[in-house]
């Protein structure tokens, strides 16, 4: 049976749990969601997930959300991504980590400086932001410096997490050249065989819009 993802080509958090599916060998597809034109807050998605939020994981009669958990679910169904055994918490350190410190601040900030209309970007928010996400920037670059990936000598969750934003280009305080390591560590991950943009991967763009 195909795993459904719920999901849509501007989210960072979507394609945590997009990227790893493609990358595991399991059958999927994407579903597309029109989360800007208001699709997540329809009586019909939150049905599906009460809160309004992709993505949603549809596999035969089992339903998830959340990336991380929905991460988890790929490596116990494909045994790939989750480290050795040795390497499991530290693993889920390092997702509990992004989710915190790294993707909440880059998906917020992105949204703020991209999505809203020029007039309603709150410019002090905005630097709020962009200070917490260069500390967690120098946590990721400091951490990587010597290993090619986050834990362990192999792609895993912990990766996934934490590049979920990186690879848009939109601007949200990242600029890649800057971050000697994480820029090494970005371009493992598109080494990958079978690595997609978001854009490449998930169905919805900035220009569908435009």
């Amino acid at each position: 049976m195909t795993i459904k993802l719920h999901c849509f080509g501007e989210s960072g958090n979507a394609y945590k749990a997009a990227l790893p599916l493609e990358l595991s060998g399991l059958d999927w597809e994407p579903v597309y969601v029109d989360f800007f034109g208001g699709a997540a807050r329809s009586p019909e998605f939150r049905a599906m997930n009460v809160m309004g939020e992709a993505p949603v994981l549809e596999d035969g009669d089992l339903r998830l959300t959340q990336s991380g958990a929905i991460q988890q679910y790929v490596t116990d169904k494909s045994g790939r991504f989750g480290g050795t055994p040795d390497q499991k918490y530290e693993v889920l350190r390092w997702v509990l980590w992004d989710n915190h410190k790294l993707s909440s601040m880059a998906g917020a900030t992105r949204f703020l400086m991209n999505f809203l209309p020029e007039n309603k970007r709150p410019a002090e928010v905005i630097a709020f932001n962009q200070g917490r996400l260069k500390a967690a920037y120098h946590t990721l670059d400091a951490h990587l410096e010597g290993r090619d990936w986050i834990v362990g000598d192999g792609p895993t969750n912990a990766d996934f997490s934490c590049c979920g934003y990186l690879f848009y280009p939109e601007p949200f305080g990242f600029e890649r050249t800057e971050w000697r390591n994480i820029d090494r560590w970005l371009s493992n991950i598109q080494g990958l065989p079978g690595w997609k943009h978001p854009y490449d991967l998930m169905p919805g763009n900035p220009s569908d819009r435009a």
